[in-house]
C-alpha cells in the first residue's frame, strides 16, 4: 500500500487517486534561462523515480513537468545577452533535455510551455478579479490579495501576519498589502507581451503554473511536485489563487524534495557553490550522479561532494560486477527481496531503502555464482529489474565497468588490453618482475585487473 508524505498535511498519508487506476501527476520544471544545475538534477530524477513507480503499481500516468519560458530572470539574461528571449528559451530547452536524457530521465507525458498557456492565464485572472480576489493597481500591475483567502499559509506553515510583521517580500509600492503578489505585469519598453484588457502585459510566475494545470487535468488533480524551495511562495500562491478561481480544492498530495547542500550549505550562486550538471559530468557519468541522488531519500538534505560522487561511483561498480557472466531469464517467484524493495517504496519512495535491498541480493548473486549458476542468473535479472525502477543497472555490465567519465586524458581501451597482453606474456615467460611493473602500471592508471579461472579481467577504479 502506497504511502506519499503529503507536505499539506505534514504526515504520510496512503494513496488514493480520484480516479480509481489513473495518477494526474504535476511538477514545477525548468526555468529556461541556464544550464542545469544539481538541484534540478534533483527534481528531474526524484519525480522520474515515482513516476516510474506509480507504472509499475499499474496506474495509468498521465505526467506533466512545465517548461517556465517567461520570466523577470529570463528577460535580464536575454537583454544582457542581447538576443531574443525566445531563441535563449530555445536553447536551454534543448540543453534541458539533453541533460535529462543523459541521467535516463524518462519525458513526462504533457510538457507545457507557459507561453502557450497565457490565454487561459488571463481567463483565471479575470474570474479572480470578479470575484473580488484580484485587483489591478494603478501602476498598471494585476494582483492577487492574500488576506481575502483565509487558507493562506496551509501548505508552508507560515502565518499572515508574522510574514506581514517581517516584511519578508518584496516591496511594491502598487499593492495595497506587502503580501499581495502580481498576476499580470504591465508591458514595459522592450520587453515581451501580450495583450489583454488589462493593457498589454505578460503573466506573473505563479499564476503560469495554476494556468497550465487547470488546461490539462482540470480543477482538481491529485499530486502536485516540486523542490522544496518552491514550498512557499510558489506553491502557496498556487493553492490561493487556483482554489479561489475554481471554488474548490485544488491538489490532494503535495510532495517536496529536499535541497542539495554543500559543506552542508544550501547550493546558491552567491555561495560560489553552484554546480552545473554537465560540468559534473564531465568527471562523473551520469548514472553515478543518478545513484548518487536515489541513494538519500527525496525529503532528506543531499550533501554534494566529490567524495559522496566518489562513493557512488563505488557502489555501481559493486552492482555491475555481480551482474558479470550472467543472463536474463525469468524472474524468481515469490522472491523477498522484490517485495522488501516495493515496501521501501511503497513507504514514500524511500529509495535509500531500496538500494539497500538491491545490494543484499547482489551477495545472495555472488553466494550463487559458487553455488547455483540457474538461481544466480534468476537473481541477477531481479537486480536488473529492480534496479530499472529506480533508473539504474541497465548498460551492459562489463561495460560500464569498462567505461569512465572523462577517460579520453587516461589510457585508452587499447592501450590497456595490449599492457595485460603484455603482462600475461611476461607471467608466461616467469618475468615476475616485468608482471608485477605493468600491474603498478595499470594500477596507477586507474585500471584494476582481476585474475581469474577464465583469464584477466579489467575495470576503472
Amino acid at each position: 500500500m502506497l504511502k506519499i508524505y503529503n507536505t499539506l498535511k505534514n504526515r504520510k498519508e496512503v494513496f488514493e487517486p480520484i480516479t480509481p487506476g489513473q495518477v494526474q501527476m504535476y511538477v514545477c520544471g525548468m526555468t529556461v534561462y541556464d544550464y542545469c544545475h544539481i538541484g534540478h538534477a534533483r527534481v528531474l530524477v526524484v519525480f522520474d523515480v515515482v513516476y516510474r513507480y506509480l507504472k509499475h503499481l499499474g496506474y495509468e500516468v498521465t505526467y506533466v513537468r512545465n517548461i517556465t519560458d517567461i520570466e523577470d530572470k529570463i528577460i535580464s539574461r536575454a537583454i544582457e545577452n542581447g538576443e531574443a528571449y525566445d531563441q535563449l528559451t530555445e536553447r536551454f530547452i534543448r540543453a534541458m533535455h539533453e541533460d535529462s536524457d543523459a541521467l535516463g530521465v524518462l519525458r513526462p507525458d504533457v510538457e507545457p510551455r507557459a507561453t502557450e498557456a497565457v490565454d487561459e492565464m488571463l481567463k483565471m485572472i479575470e474570474v479572480l478579479e470578479q470575484k473580488g480576489f484580484a485587483y489591478q493597481a494603478d501602476n498598471g500591475d494585476v494582483y492577487f490579495a492574500v488576506a481575502k483567502f483565509p487558507g493562506y499559509g496551509q501548505l508552508s506553515g507560515k502565518k499572515v501576519s508574522e510574514l506581514r510583521a517581517g516584511e519578508r517580500v518584496e516591496v511594491d509600492m502598487g499593492k495595497r498589502d506587502p503580501l499581495d503578489f502580481v498576476l499580470w505585469k504591465s508591458a514595459k519598453p522592450g520587453e515581451p507581451s501580450w495583450p489583454s484588457k488589462y493593457g498589454d502585459g505578460r503573466p506573473g510566475w505563479h499564476i503560469e503554473c495554476s494556468a497550465m494545470s487547470r488546461s490539462l487535468f482540470g480543477n482538481h488533480f491529485d499530486i502536485h511536485g516540486g523542490g522544496q524551495d518552491l514550498q512557499f511562495p510558489h506553491h502557496e500562491n498556487e493553492i490561493a489563487q487556483s482554489e479561489c478561481c475554481n471554488d474548490e480544492k485544488f491538489v490532494n498530495y503535495w510532495m517536496h524534495n529536499g535541497f542539495v547542500r554543500v559543506n552542508e550549505e544550501k547550493m546558491s550562486k552567491s555561495l560560489g557553490n553552484f554546480f552545473i550538471l554537465r560540468e559534473v559530468l564531465d568527471s562523473y557519468r551520469a548514472e553515478e550522479i543518478r545513484y548518487f541522488i536515489v541513494s538519500s531519500h527525496y525529503r532528506s538534505p543531499l550533501n554534494y561532494s566529490e567524495e559522496q560522487l566518489d562513493n557512488a561511483r563505488s557502489a555501481l561498480q559493486r552492482l555491475y560486477a555481480a551482474l558479470l557472466d550472467t543472463k536474463l531469464t525469468a524472474l524468481p517467484q515469490d522472491n523477498d527481496y522484490q517485495k522488501r524493495f516495493e515496501a521501501a517504496l511503497d513507504d514514500d519512495f524511500n529509495t535509500a531503502n531500496a538500494v539497500a535491498v538491491l545490494f543484499d541480493l547482489v551477495r545472495e548473486i555472488n553466494r550463487s555464482k559458487r553455488e547455483q549458476q540457474e538461481r544466480q542468473h534468476e537473481l541477477a535479472s531481479l537486480l536488473r529489474h529492480l534496479g530499472g525502477l529506480l533508473g539504474l543497472l541497465q548498460a551492459d555490465a562489463e561495460e560500464f565497468l569498462k567505461s569512465r567519465a572523462g577517460q579520453s586524458a587516461g589510457l585508452s581501451d587499447t592501450a590497456i588490453e595490449d599492457l595485460i597482453s603484455a603482462r600475461l606474456q611476461a607471467r608466461a615467460d616467469k618475468d615476475w618482475a616485468s608482471a608485477d611493473r605493468i600491474r603498478d602500471e595499470l594500477s596507477e592508471a586507474g585500471i584494476v585487473i582481476e585474475d581469474g579461472n577464465d583469464g584477466t579481467r579489467w575495470r576503472r577504479a
